[in-house]
């Protein structure tokens, strides 16, 4: 059975379908040692080249798709190099003989929490789409009088730099004084809109964590800057949050 070179690669982790159509119209790419064209697709049997590495075998890739579930601390960012020298959340992870690591979307460094990472870039990317409508929970503390009011607004959804921005599930989670903790659960990650939802309402956010991913928590034995590996089940369960044969929301229960 042949498959699309441009579904081969992301799976391998090298980038989106579309960058990586712009790769192979660069000639970066060659199939059994001559220059691919969009539209070429491939076998197991059939030698791929990326920029003079050799990819790995299909079926090693697809036998060896591993997940990580990282836990975040604040001050790393999420890029594999950062010209400020800044920590990231790449530096600690296991070395890999073939492919390379992708994380599934992106946390800001000032937030910390559950970020996982694959070596199946075609999962990675439709984890991050939104049409999959998996669920994001987060523990947010914030700084300011909390109304029923404002709860109800971000229920409804507040329109931030031209879109519908809202959270599913509000909880308050105790706290004294203007220090108080919330959970909230969201559907898509855009860029810091935890925190533009509740300073949207005139409070800030001081601390934030993402707690869970779907219907992954992270284990109280995974400390911060540490990593677990998911077994079978577990990648079994963020296999089905993307199949096309369920168009549900996949929700995890409160704990």
């Amino acid at each position: 059975m042949t498959e699309k070179l441009q579904k081969v690669l992301a799976r391998a982790g090298f980038g989106s379908r579309r960058e990586i159509e712009t790769w192979i119209e660069k000639g970066r790419v060659k199939i059994n040692g001559k220059i691919a064209v969009i539209g070429d697709r491939v076998d197991d049997e059939d030698k791929i080249v990326v920029d003079g590495k050799k990819l790995a075998p299909q079926n090693k890739i697809r036998e060896e798709r591993r997940v990580l579930l990282y836990n975040k601390p604040e001050h790393e960012v999420t890029t594999r190099k950062d010209p400020e020298g800044r920590k990231t959340v790449f530096d600690k992870l296991p070395a890999l003989k073939h492919g390379r690591w992708v994380v599934v979307g992106r946390l800001d460094i000032n937030t910390s929490g559950l970020l996982l990472f694959t070596t199946d870039g075609e999962l990675a990317n439709k984890l991050m789409h939104p049409s999959s409508q998996i669920e994001r929970e987060y523990a947010v503390r914030v700084l300011g009088d909390v109304t029923p009011e404002m709860v109800q607004a971000m229920h409804k959804g507040v329109v931030i730099e031209g879109n519908l921005c809202r959270f599913t599930d509000v909880q308050h989670y105790g706290g004294e004084g203007v220090n108080q903790w919330y959970h909230v659960v969201l559907m898509e990650g855009r860029n810091r809109e935890v925190r533009k939802l509740w300073e949207s309402q005139g409070v800030k956010v001081s601390r934030l964590k993402r707690v869970r991913f779907g219907p992954l928590f992270i284990p109280s034995t995974v400390s911060k800057g540490r990593f677990n590996e998911l077994g079978k089940v577990e990648i079994e369960k963020l296999l089905k949050l993307v199949s096309h044969d369920s168009n549900q929301t996949i929700k995890a229960p409160r704990r």
